[in-house]
């Protein structure tokens, strides 16, 4: 499965970088795809606009804590969680940086990937929507990760 292309397309349909990180791995989450891009959807621009966390690297999150849920009930170790996000994040700023920050990474578009008017225009983003260097990253990273751990193929 070319989870990259998945991302792609889902990005230049319109759906934001989080939901598109997210949904390139809906085969192995518990969720419907419907319900991973309503939980993805407020994190895209830096969390709900705000111009923080980048949301394709917020996505990396959700996407390890929905591959590694627990069906028993019994808690995920966070500790271990939160070293691979560590990890996942310094090796998404070693591509792009040195920074997780989305304007940062927006000041720095021109030079990293080319922009584009995708299939259904934002208004919020004037039509163009450069991030796609950030999902395309966020997804490798993850999917790499998930497959060094063995819990996909």
């Amino acid at each position: 499965m070319n989870r990259r292309q998945k991302a792609y397309d889902y990005f230049k349909k319109g759906y934001g970088c989080a939901p598109a990180v997210l949904m390139a791995f809906e085969d192995v989450l518990p969720l419907d795809r419907a319900t991973l891009e309503s939980v993805a959807v407020s994190f895209g621009c830096g969390f709900g606009f705000t111009r923080n966390l980048c949301g394709a690297v917020s996505a990396m999150g959700m996407v390890l804590g929905l591959v590694r849920r627990r069906e028993d009930g019994t808690p995920i170790d966070k500790t271990e969680v939160y070293r691979v996000i560590s990890e996942l994040d310094g090796k998404f700023k070693a591509l792009n940086g040195g920074t997780d920050n989305c304007p940062e990474l927006l000041k720095k578009v021109k030079e990293l990937t080319e922009g584009y008017v995708p299939d259904v225009p934002s208004p919020a983003a004037d039509g163009i929507r450069p991030c796609i260097k950030y999902v395309l990253d966020s997804v490798s990273l993850i999917e790499e990760e998930l497959k060094r751990e063995g819990l996909i193929a």
